[in-house]
């Protein structure tokens, strides 16, 4: 027989293909699950980053932004920005809304005054009519939320402060909506002038000023950015370009990206073993035509030039199907998503991460088909035929070289299109090392069931037998089984500490409302007007200023290069006070408190936990930026913050003295009957028009409706990896089926019954879960925390109960799964499966 040409081994491979493709489906499947799962976290991270960047003007409302707290720019610097371009001065504030009748209910509101030139960039939509600029003082527009929870509109008025507006229009759009970060309430705009009005801006009060740039064409932004930063490393002013326009944003984008990652590369590496599995098991069926085309003369290289069309073939089309699904499915988890993501972008091919993914799929097929075609494609024909009771593993040298080069491949292309090269090794190297456990695993179950002593109890003898005996899988069985356990538990661990953090955002002691811009003067006045409605209410009152902490010992933090790891405290400015006695909610670990008395040099009491972050400790020095100042204190405590309360805590607290000079107001919490919420606030409103009160309930409603949408979201991606690795099982099952339908057919010619054949199964099946169930618990939880903890920085708390209790199923699912693959094998004629032999 001379050797064939490639036109036709691909009709002998197209022609055996259409009569026997259901050998392939599982190839078709892992490469269609694994290409879909990196195309679509390709594809939605490139839509959701190239949003961020094309809007990155809009989303800002300029080029460059300064921000500065409790202030506002003076004269010299506002000429200094005009000087770089066209400026758009804006001065936000959370603050009280109510209609002008005297029982109005009051609803807390972020307010933002507006110059004429804003916005720079976009376009503030209303649902009626279009935006002019100037806005007039006595005018406002207001958020449908706000129009919404009051029942007003258009012609109503409203009252802020001192000041009574008309409402102009509903608003549709407003441009910069993400780039202003957290709120904690709808939005109303007025101009500069009119919330001057309000009498809201006070020496002490919590506002925010913006300014931004629109500079001219051709200048960069990252540059005049980074001039600004120099000009100014000491004034506590926060910096943005229109490059990091939404750095929260981009903070859960780079989070949310580490986890698809995560979920990605596991997928990717569970499919190869599918298509390794896949592949063994249907060569294993083409075992027969195999040998009978070498015995008619066919060479090896016309077995590999067959059976490669035959799976080239089928990989392509799996490879295609993942791609088109890939493409389609982000604009399908944009529409699902809603809110969860910080910008919808619209439907648009993303052509770098489907050619990845591709490329993934194609190395992916390659590598794990290398392997079984080998042993297919060099055996001889005798050995073929004698392949189920006595197989032969080894491969040949060309297959041994190539292996090891399609693998530097895959991992040459995952770490050079990865964001964060380090993250992804670190995943391929764990994800390496757990397989070559579980591989492990298997080898050693194989000749311990060799070596154990032979039981009594045919059912268990033969339990044994099945995991040492020739063409037995154990060690592909162990893989599949251990993986599958492992994801179990994972997901899990994943669901029942989201579901604690979830609980957690209710504590059980948290106040009834936060009350913030009371007069610094007016401490006692606030509390008898409280007692008024609330007898029994008890108070915490501190003063309440912004700082920057601008250098730690003798390092400034505009000198770093990045952030040191968990120091989300050193971005932008964050709350700070100084009281005489340790506050509420603060446990003392380290150091003394000053004495009530204390009038020396500045103290500061720091968080623990943000000391050892930044390697510092008692005695050390911290520089903080209040208002524009630098205040130097020594730290002479750590405390531990207990978050949870959500009560006033603060990483910063002074000792009285240089920092009480400083223009501030006074914040305080409530904790009284939730019922007397509505008569305690119009009566504080009425005593103090420029206060801004806020229902602890309305925040703990907020956060928890955000965990629960990315609860949702997580542990949806994490099932893509449980698809992956029970198709990684079924491969396994599959593989040894023609090995089992001979085993199947002996007992049965020697008179086992079918309820004595599947018995042996499920105690094998049965046997492995039991010894896999505590690799899978420690496996698994490590990787649940890896993701919580490490990745989206929650507290790791899982339901254990939960979390056995699943393993428990995920056991039973899989053994279920085992036994349903069996129940074909028993039906087998002897005749017919003697004849495939």
């Amino acid at each position: 027989m001379n050797a064939l040409d490639w036109t036709t081994s691909w009709r002998i491979a197209r022609r055996d293909l259409v009569g026997r493709f259901r050998g392939l489906r599982l190839l078709f499947l892992c490469l269609f699950l694994g290409v879909a799962t990196l195309a679509a976290i390709g594809s939605l991270t490139s839509a959701i980053t190239q949003e961020l960047s094309l809007r990155g003007q809009g989303l800002l409302g300029g080029d460059v932004e300064i921000a500065m707290t409790q202030r506002e720019a003076g004269d010299g610097d506002k000429a200094v920005f005009r000087g770089l371009g066209t400026m758009s001065e804006t001065i936000r504030l959370r603050a009280m809304a109510r209609g002008d009748r005297p029982d109005a209910l009051a609803v807390l509101t972020e307010l933002k005054g507006v110059d004429n030139a804003y916005p720079l960039y976009g376009t503030l939509a209303l649902r009626q009519g279009d935006y002019r600029a100037p806005l007039a003082p006595d005018r406002i527009l207001i958020g449908p939320a706000l129009a919404d929870r009051l029942n007003v509109g258009p012609g109503d008025r409203l009252v802020y402060g001192t000041a009574t507006f008309t409402i102009a229009a509903i608003i549709a759009d407003e441009p910069d909506r993400l780039g202003e970060g957290f709120t904690l309430g709808p939005v109303a705009i007025v101009s500069l002038d009119g919330l001057r009005r309000t009498g809201l801006i006070q020496p002490g009060s919590l506002y925010e000023s913006k300014y931004r740039l629109r500079l001219p064409a051709g200048v960069d932004a990252q540059a005049v950015r980074e001039r600004l930063e120099q000009q100014y490393p000491s004034a506590g002013w926060e910096f943005k370009d229109r490059d990091r326009a939404a750095p929260g944003a981009s903070r859960f984008i780079i989070r949310m990206g580490q986890f698809l990652s995560l979920i990605g590369l596991a997928a990717l590496v569970i499919a190869g073993i599918g298509v390794s599995n896949g592949v063994a098991s249907y060569l294993a069926l083409k075992r027969p035509g195999i040998a009978t085309f070498k015995v008619l003369g066919a060479t090896s290289r016309d077995i590999a030039r067959i059976y490669l069309l035959q799976i080239g073939c089928v990989a392509l089309i799996g490879i295609g199907f993942g791609l088109v699904v890939g493409a389609l499915l982000p604009s399908v988890i944009v529409l699902l998503a809603g809110d969860v993501l910080p910008v919808s972008p619209g439907f648009r091919l993303h052509p770098l991460p489907l050619v990845t993914s591709a490329a993934y799929g194609l190395l992916i097929a390659f590598l794990f088909t290398l392997p079984p075609l080998a042993r297919a494609r060099t055996q001889p024909a005798a050995l073929i035929f004698r392949g189920v009771v006595d197989p032969r593993h080894g491969i040949d040298r060309r297959t041994v070289l190539a292996m090891p080069a399609a693998g530097l491949l895959l991992v040459a292309l995952a770490l050079g299109t990865a964001r964060e090269p380090l993250f992804s090794a670190a995943v391929l190297g764990a994800t390496a090392a757990v397989l070559l456990l579980l591989l492990g695993i298997g080898w050693g179950v194989r000749q311990i069931a060799q070596r154990a002593p032979r039981p009594r109890r045919p059912l268990l003898r033969l339990a044994l037998a099945n995991l040492h005996r020739p063409g037995a899988q154990t060690a592909a069985l162990i893989v599949a089984l251990g993986l599958a356990l492992t994801l179990f538990v994972t997901l899990a661990g994943i669901q029942t500490s989201l579901d604690s953090e979830i609980r957690n955002v209710v504590p059980k002691t948290a106040p009834a409302q936060f009350v913030l811009d009371i007069p610094s003067d007016q401490a006692d006045r606030f509390r008898s007007i409280v007692r008024k409605q609330a007898p029994d209410a008890q108070f915490n009152i501190v003063p309440a200023l912004r700082g920057t902490i601008v250098a730690y010992g003798d390092q400034r933090v505009t000198d770093l290069k990045e952030l040191p790891e968990g120091a989300w405290f050193l971005r932008g400015e964050r709350g700070v006070t100084y009281i005489a006695a340790l506050p509420t909610g603060s446990e003392l670990v380290a150091g003394q408190w000053w004495p009530r008395d204390y009038d020396g040099p500045p103290l500061v009491s720091f968080d623990a936990e943000a000391a050892r972050i930044l390697g510092v400790g008692l005695g050390d020095t911290l520089t903080v930026s209040v208002l524009g100042r630098e205040i130097t204190a020594r730290i002479a405590s750590l405390r531990k913050i207990n978050w949870d309360t959500m009560g006033l805590n603060y990483i910063l607290v002074f000792s009285p003295g240089i920092v009480s000079a400083a223009p501030h107001s006074l914040a305080a919490t409530i904790t009284m009957d939730t019922r007397k919420d509505g008569a305690v606030t119009r009566d504080l409103l009425a005593a103090f028009p420029g206060i801004s009160v806020i229902a602890v309930g309305q925040i703990i409603a907020q956060v928890g409706e955000i965990m629960t949408q990315m609860s949702a979201a997580i542990v949806s991606a994490a099932s893509v990896a449980i698809l992956a690795g029970i198709a990684v099982l079924v491969g396994a099952i599959a593989a040894s089926r023609q090995a089992r339908s001979y085993d199947s057919v002996i007992l049965k010619t020697l008179g086992a019954t079918r309820a004595q054949l599947l018995g042996g199964q499920a105690l094998e099946y049965g046997l492995l879960a039991i010894m896999l169930a505590l690799v899978a618990l420690a496996l698994g939880s490590m990787a649940a925390w890896f993701v919580i903890v490490r990745i989206f920085e929650f507290s790791w708390s899982p339901d254990w109960l939960v979390v056995l209790a699943t393993l428990g199923g995920g056991a039973l699912l899989t053994l279920g799964i085992g036994l349903a693959g069996s129940i074909p094998l028993l039906s087998v004629r002897p005749a017919s499966a003697l004849r495939q032999l």
